[in-house]
């Protein structure tokens, strides 16, 4: 199974491609996609838009594996989030992908077997589950991986939620 899966955001996404053959995560590809503050939002969401779909179309996966909208305090930010998790769902859904979300403690619990874990223990966890994670930097790219691992871990178990 080859699977997609982002951290959503407007100013930055992590993607990662995983894929699970023989019991096994292999990380296949994983950037920090960021976008210019300077630009007009629309033009974000389309830049945003277009590297998913670059990403889906040159690796082909089967799924999208994507975190659920944590509302913030800051709404305007919130929002964007919002929309740009739009942008993302639609170039999934439009290339045929079925879409799974998982929510904050899901990822962790999945990740650390713990659901007050803190990034820093998810990330730590990452690196030592995934081959080559222990190079990145960026948090959105660890991030990403972490939610393709849950995805694993829940459809693994029969917990997959559309």
């Amino acid at each position: 199974m080859r699977i997609i899966s982002i951290d959503p955001g407007y100013e930055r996404i992590g993607i990662a491609v995983l894929e699970k053959t023989n019991g096994k995560e292999i990380l296949l590809f994983s950037e920090c996609f960021k976008t210019k503050a300077s630009l007009p939002f629309f033009d974000r969401l389309a830049l945003l838009g277009g590297e998913v779909l670059r990403v889906i179309e040159e690796f082909r996966p089967e799924a999208l594996a994507i975190e659920n909208l944590f509302i913030e305090t800051n709404q305007k930010t919130a929002m964007r989030v919002a929309e740009a998790r739009g942008a993302i769902l639609y170039q999934a859904r439009i290339s045929g992908l079925d879409i799974f979300e998982y929510t904050p403690l899901q990822i962790k619990v999945a990740t650390t077997g713990y659901g007050k874990a803190t990034k820093i223990q998810v990330i730590s966890m990452v690196k030592k589950l995934i081959k080559g994670a222990e190079s990145i930097k960026q948090d959105d790219e660890m991030d990403a991986i972490a939610i393709g691992l849950t995805h694993f871990a829940y459809y693994r178990s029969g917990g997959v939620q559309k």
